[in-house]
């Protein structure tokens, strides 16, 4: 039986124990990211090129132009957020799912990873429908809620000037209001992709569940959003400044194109390690709520006793158990 030494239920805890079992099936995961992450990475820095003006075209376009310009910018979009969306399920359900038997010790193999997205490509999409219709509602209400305080203002006798400084204010103080109680939602329902994996469960109810499981953990939850947000955001923003100077680089013999050239290579590479790390270690997140619940120990148990009847004993089949306590 495999011990490992006990983590607090922090975020270095959590960072630690996603970091070990990333290492221990490095491999593993270099051929997910590669197949699915990176993809993902170059579709995020490489999309807002194809926006960049081409300076060698024309000045004067036909009506033939026009409309395509027109179907260019409504279609690509659509089909781009569509792409970005199946990668990037694809990469939480074979991640997840690797993750997840990486903490219990059991074995990681490729071929299994791939077919979890068949298992939970339907239960991820309902929970992303399903969180997304219920951010919708709230964003709604916000607008309604300005709509009727200006309305209210009106009937008042009060002049509202939209280009006053006032109004500018007010705006400013919704969005805020707005961001605070999107981070709140993130914060809560940020174990729900990966309960929609383990668990297979659909719509609202992996809502329900990641908000019940990070009571207690949230500011753990809030950390590992912030740090990997932040960090994600900033690779991002460079990597497609890079890219975009990359865009503008005519010659490729020149020595610039080469400097692009490794520079956005090394700011993608990076972007997806992060992605790796950010997917594995909300896994663990997952895993460390469940034992401050209570509910891990129980898991471990049944997982000892059913390896502990399948003798003789493997290598991969060595239960793994981890012990937190605490902080």
């Amino acid at each position: 039986m495999a011990m490992t030494p006990a983590h607090t239920l922090n975020l270095c805890g959590v960072l630690s124990e996603s970091k070990r079992i990333v290492n221990a099936h490095s491999r593993h995961f270099l051929a997910l990211s590669v197949l699915f992450l990176l993809p993902l990475s170059c579709s995020i820095v490489f999309y807002p090129t194809l926006y960049l003006p081409n300076p060698r075209a024309d000045v004067v376009s036909s009506d033939g132009d026009y409309t395509f310009k027109s179907l260019e910018t409504l279609i690509f979009p659509l089909i781009y957020t569509l792409v970005v969306y199946l990668i990037s399920l694809c990469a939480l359900a074979t991640i997840t799912h690797s993750t997840y038997h990486g903490f219990y010790g059991r074995p990681v193999k490729f071929v299994p990873a791939l077919k979890s997205i068949i298992i939970s490509f339907l239960p991820l999409v309902s929970t992303v429908i399903a969180a997304k219709f219920f951010l919708f509602l709230i964003s709604l209400s916000f607008l309604m809620f300005a709509f009727v305080i200006v309305k209210l203002a009106q009937n008042l006798g009060f002049i509202v000037d939209y280009n006053s400084s006032n109004f500018l204010w007010f705006c400013i103080f919704l969005g805020v209001a707005l961001g605070l109680v999107m981070l709140y939602f993130q914060v809560i329902w940020g174990l729900a992709p990966v309960i929609a994996v383990t668990e297979s469960k659909w719509g609202f109810e992996p809502l329900w569940r990641s908000s019940y499981l990070v009571n207690g953990m949230r500011s753990v939850s809030l950390s590992l959003f912030l740090v990997f947000g932040i960090l994600i955001g900033f690779l991002v923003w460079m990597a497609t400044k890079s890219v975009m100077d990359f865009a503008i680089v005519e010659d490729w013999k020149s020595w610039d194109f080469v400097l692009q050239t490794i520079i956005s290579s090394g700011f993608l590479t990076v972007l997806t390690v992060l992605l790796l790390h950010y997917t594995a270690a909300n896994t663990v997140l997952y895993m460390y709520c469940k034992a401050l619940h209570g509910e891990l120990a129980i898991e471990i148990a049944e997982e000892f006793a059913r390896e502990y009847l399948s003798l003789p004993f493997d290598d991969e089949k060595i239960p793994h158990i981890v012990t937190v306590i605490s902080a």
